[in-house]
């Protein structure tokens, strides 16, 4: 969903775009590291239903699949911010929702094979439930940030500077926002859904970057 202020009140005038998403790459990358049970970005809950992988693996080679998950979920977040190294390779199983570096990320690979079908399902499924909730909510979901920005601008007595700001609405175990790169957010599925509370919760996010 992509929501915007075009700025047409005349030359000037600050411009805002939300991208608002469940991408079914992100809910891909945080079910694999569920499920090859990964702590890296272990401040953002887990997906509701997936139970986590007992971890039995040495310590060097749980070290190193965290760092190869941890350059795949930043590209994965930001692609233009966090460009790969090397060329980028599909891995089979995942249709066209994963592509790992050629180079660097052979642990990685290997562990994801075995978990592309249910993945895959999983990622498609919690998109497919987004869209059905959020396809009806168009307009309540622009007031929501519009409210948030006209509330920001009377606080601080200025109009908002531009910005841009990409929403991941995902189905975490808690419920909160965090910030997952530079200018990308996650936020609980039903924080999203609570007018009031996703209210007082994007303020904060608001006035960082306007």
């Amino acid at each position: 969903m992509r929501l915007y202020n075009s700025g047409m009140g005349g030359t000037g005038t600050p411009e805002w775009l939300v991208r608002e998403d469940a991408g079914q790459p992100v809910l891909l990358a945080l079910y694999l590291r569920q499920v090859l049970g990964l702590r890296v970005a272990d401040e953002l809950p887990h997906l509701r239903g997936i139970p986590p992988r007992v971890n039995d693996r040495t310590p060097a080679s749980q070290e190193v699949l965290e760092s190869q998950w941890r350059t795949y979920w930043d590209m994965t977040v930001e692609p233009l911010t966090h460009p790969s190294a090397v060329p980028l390779d599909l891995v089979d199983g995942f249709e066209t929702l994963l592509a790992l570096p050629v180079e660097g990320a052979d642990e990685l690979r290997a562990a994801v094979i075995p978990h592309g079908a249910e993945a895959v399902a999983f990622a498609q499924s919690a998109h497919a439930r987004y869209r059905r909730d959020a396809g009806s909510n168009t307009g309540t979901a622009y007031r929501a940030y519009a409210s948030a920005i006209a509330e920001h601008e009377r606080q601080v007595g200025r109009r908002a500077h531009s910005f841009e700001l990409n929403v991941q609405i995902l189905p975490l175990t808690q419920r909160g926002v965090w910030w997952i790169g530079a200018l990308t957010i996650a936020v609980t599925d039903g924080l999203r859904g609570d007018v009031v509370a996703f209210d007082a919760a994007i303020h904060p996010i608001i006035a960082e970057l306007a």
